[in-house]
């Protein structure tokens, strides 16, 4: 069974929580998205609440269960609002069922493992004590806190070979999307630059001063973002466009 959550009425918002977390990492979002839409989170399998299987975490299941979440729980198309894993997720499920995606929000997400920056490999050691604050919010909100080890490795194991999505399949994309990303964050600068541009209705926004973390260290410009992003109705008309001109 999975667990989830539902705030708030309006156009249905679907959040994906990133990796080694759960759905409670999107406090500091549900109540700000809820006064305007009907806001979902859900545990993916092996995450919080949700109970796990023996097989291993690949995305292409995540999108599956996802795809199934908005069918079964949601009852149709959303937007989606994916952070770290979750925006991988988010992207995958645009690509497999586009019929499900109204606008996507990739937070911190990579399109491609070797995106992410060498420094992102946390080891192998599971109670390294870089790893303290991780595993106690993991305890926290776990079934079964003991499985850390399990969790960790199977994370760990994705992490490293996944995702390998083809930039000719991004360029596929129809839903409108906002790349948003910490100008700090875990994810070569130019790795983001080139999911944004294979977009075809993409934006970009980077926040300043922030890292991987930053919908918690700057959450009231990170929601305003989001918020604004989903409410457009219209393609972004400026003053001087240029790559979208060209697009056009």
């Amino acid at each position: 069974m999975t667990h989830h959550t539902v705030e708030g009425s309006g156009d249905p918002v679907v959040l994906l929580h990133g990796g080694m977390s759960d759905s409670t990492a999107w406090g500091l979002q549900v109540p700000a998205l809820a006064e305007k839409y009907r806001t979902y989170t859900f545990d993916r399998r092996g995450h919080g609440q949700t109970p796990d299987t023996d097989a291993p975490f690949h995305y292409d299941d995540m999108a599956d269960e996802t795809v199934r979440f908005l069918e079964e729980v949601v009852g149709g198309p959303a937007h989606l609002v994916g952070w770290s894993d979750g925006g991988i997720v988010s992207l995958l499920t645009s690509i497999k069922r586009p019929d499900l995606v109204r606008r996507q929000v990739l937070m911190g997400a990579n399109f491609h493992y070797e995106g992410l920056l060498p420094e992102f490999d946390t080891g192998d050691d599971p109670d390294a004590e870089h790893l303290v604050m991780i595993k106690t919010l993991y305890e926290g909100a776990a079934l079964d806190p003991s499985y850390w080890p399990v969790f960790y490795a199977k994370s760990l194991a994705m992490w490293r070979a996944e995702p390998a999505i083809p930039i000719e399949v991004v360029r596929s994309v129809g839903a409108p999307t906002l790349v948003l990303v910490g100008d700090d964050d875990c994810i070569h600068h130019e790795h983001t630059v080139a999911l944004f541009e294979a977009l075809p209705d993409g934006q970009l926004a980077v926040v300043p001063g922030t890292s991987h973390a930053l919908n918690i260290e700057k959450p009231a410009l990170v929601n305003q973002l989001i918020v604004d992003f989903l409410s457009e109705t219209e393609p972004p008309q400026t003053f001087l466009p240029l790559r979208r001109s060209q697009a056009d």
